[in-house]
């Protein structure tokens, strides 16, 4: 605009500024026009790419997803309306549903047992309300960011809306390492962290509502819980539902600690006992004699270990942070569970064998990776020699 109207009169000044805002309404008419189509090429090229961001490998997939989608959305729109703005409307849907609604980003002082103060970082993601409440974990780990935090809140709405359970997705966490802090300095992070997000509209029964996670469980949320009901919620007959995953004392439920690990074995097993998948991979039906391979051994990957050792399964490895361990003729998950709550490690556990070897490319019938995401990437993938990979954590 400046070029064109640099030493012309008034007039011309004036046409030369309607016909570029002319202009910059037709380029924002046709983003608007492809919808969620308009960062595909933009997005392959980053996921696709060295070390992608979590969020965009999610977007990648769900620009993969969307076409099916869309013919669907489309399909079950019984208004009479033209084709034009029946697609105009199908693709807006669409485009609504990438990015995260709110994503909050706080930061507050602890106060340490020995007198130090330190900032602790905190994130929490509403992917979407079009299902109320929200509802996503709440992890603990020195890996949070923001952007693994609005991945997370995605991938739940994508997994809510497949079973047809009426949440939207979210997710929280807090950037700290918890096997650095005391019992009494988690304590305080947890309600400190609760309280930002009540005040801020991130908490409440029918608003949003967190589950435990990595580095989390029974206990932080009892924190979460017993917090909310006595600050924002204190009027609020219903208010310990503000959370999930709490104790049976304060409302829980029973089975809900071993749930995600049943759903990982309920899932493998539906296709493991399916003759045609099986011949495919060249296996035979059912999970008895499998040899598995686990990959993390907190609450999720315990779990999985228990019920796949009850189907007849063995598993011939373990991956933890800080060891793997290998015996070919099967480890019994609850003696392992009993020394990890011994020593606090699967280190030294003598049902197996330390080993330095990479397990995620073992030799094994399925693969259970449990603990965190983009743990198979391009470099790995070809080397994996499972022939199941059932997937226990998000994104792996």
């Amino acid at each position: 605009y400046q070029r064109r109207v640099r030493g012309a009169s008034m007039f011309s000044k004036g046409v030369a500024l309607r016909q570029v805002l002319k202009r910059a309404s037709l380029i924002q008419a046709r983003c608007l026009a492809d919808g969620w189509r308009s960062d595909v090429e933009e997005v392959k090229a980053i996921a696709l790419g060295d070390d992608p961001p979590f969020s965009t490998i999610v977007d990648y997939y769900f620009n993969k997803a969307a076409p099916y989608a869309e013919d669907a959305i489309r399909g079950s729109i019984k208004a009479r309306m033209p084709t034009e703005i029946r697609d105009r409307l199908v693709s807006g849907v669409l485009s609504d549903l990438k990015p995260c609604n709110s994503v909050l980003s706080l930061s507050f002082p602890l106060r340490r047992d020995n007198g130090e103060i330190v900032t602790v970082h905190g994130y929490r993601a509403q992917h979407s309300q079009h299902r109320t409440p929200c509802k996503g974990g709440m992890r603990f780990s020195d890996e949070v960011q923001e952007d693994e935090v609005k991945a997370l809140a995605k991938l739940m709405t994508y997994k809510c809306a497949v079973c047809d359970v009426p949440f939207g997705g979210a997710k929280a966490g807090i950037k700290i390492e918890p096997r650095d802090f005391s019992d009494m300095e988690l304590e305080k992070i947890t309600r400190r962290f609760t309280v930002e997000l009540a005040k801020k509209g991130f908490l409440g029964p029918g608003i949003d509502v967190p589950a435990p996670d990595m580095g989390t469980g029974e206990r932080e949320m009892s924190w979460m819980a017993d917090t909310y009901k006595n600050t924002i919620g204190v009027c609020d007959l219903n208010s310990h539902a503000c959370v999930t995953g709490k104790p049976i004392v304060m409302g829980g439920i029973h089975g809900r600690t071993s749930a995600t690990g049943r759903g990982v074995y309920h899932s493998t097993n539906i296709f493991v006992e399916d003759p045609e998948y099986m011949e495919m991979v060249g296996l035979v039906p059912g999970l008895s004699g499998k040899t598995c391979i686990l990959q993390g051994f907190g609450n999720v990957g315990l779990h999985t270990a228990r019920y796949f050792h009850r189907a007849g399964a063995k598993i011939i490895g373990v991956i933890e942070w800080d060891g793997t361990i290998y015996n070919p003729s099967g480890i019994d998950p609850k003696a392992l569970e009993d020394w990890k709550l011994e020593h606090g490690t699967i280190r030294g556990f003598p049902g197996a064998t330390a080993t330095d070897e990479d397990l995620l490319e073992g030799e094994c019938d399925i693969l259970l990776p449990c603990a965190k995401e983009k743990v198979i990437t391009e470099e790995n993938a070809h080397k994996i020699k499972a022939r199941v990979i059932a997937e226990g954590a998000n994104g792996p």
